[in-house]
């Protein structure tokens, strides 16, 4: 019997489908140069995307607190706004993939904990808006991710049982959260960690180096 695709697969957006991380940098470095601080590099900001605003904050800023942090989050949304989708990229391999997907019948979709304006943003920008059958904010709902709720609602959303649905996501609140809804998971190993980040930990049931590695079904978990 041909092993196939999965019944349906959701993603998190950056750092499994997108590569944000140049996106992200632009706004760190506008926010640096408005303060008389040198441009910081790529290698050094991309560790931190997959962990949020305040962690690129923390990384752009090392000498701020929390409270610090927190206080630089408005800023740091309303600029990356502008900067969105100008620098990004899809991952080597993402295009192709999700060609598959669509060229099979696999419902797809997105949770992401990044808030639904700028997800929506972003997926107009890489031409997924109607392609992608659902889109799940960090502000969605009122829980995020590694919360299961997100992707739980994901799945009613495309019509599918938790159990048919496989998370793609490459940080450790992705798999987490995938164990907690029920569904299956693959460790994108493509995406963005910090150095002391052992995905062997995490428990997902799939670790694969590129998106390219999905398009062999028998590759899925």
């Amino acid at each position: 019997m041909t092993v196939g695709f999965p019944k349906a697969v959701l993603f998190d957006l950056d750092g499994t489908l997108l590569d944000s991380a140049p996106d992200m940098l632009a706004t760190a470095n506008a926010m640096r140069a408005a303060r008389g601080i040198a441009a910081m590099t790529l290698d050094e900001l991309r560790p931190h995307v997959s962990k949020g605003s305040r962690a690129m904050i923390g990384a752009a800023f090392p000498g701020l607190d929390e409270g610090g942090r927190l206080e630089l989050v408005p800023e740091f949304l309303e600029i990356y706004d502008r900067e969105l989708g100008r620098h990004a990229v899809t991952f080597p391999g993402v295009d192709d993939l999700l060609d598959a997907l669509d060229r099979n019948d696999v419902r797809w979709g997105i949770v992401t904990n990044k808030p639904e304006g700028l997800a929506k943003s972003a997926l107009q920008a890489s031409g997924w808006t109607h392609r992608s059958g659902v889109l799940i904010g960090g502000d969605t709902l009122a829980e995020r991710k590694p919360h299961p709720l997100p992707l739980l609602h994901a799945a009613e959303a495309i019509g599918m049982a938790p159990q048919d649905c496989i998370y793609v996501g490459d940080d450790e609140r992705d798999i987490e959260a995938a164990r907690a809804a029920g569904m299956r998971s693959v460790v994108a190993l493509w995406g963005y960690r910090l150095p002391g980040d052992d995905p062997a930990e995490w428990g997902g049931d799939v670790m694969l180096e590129q998106a390219s590695d999905l398009l062999d079904p028998t590759r899925w978990p």
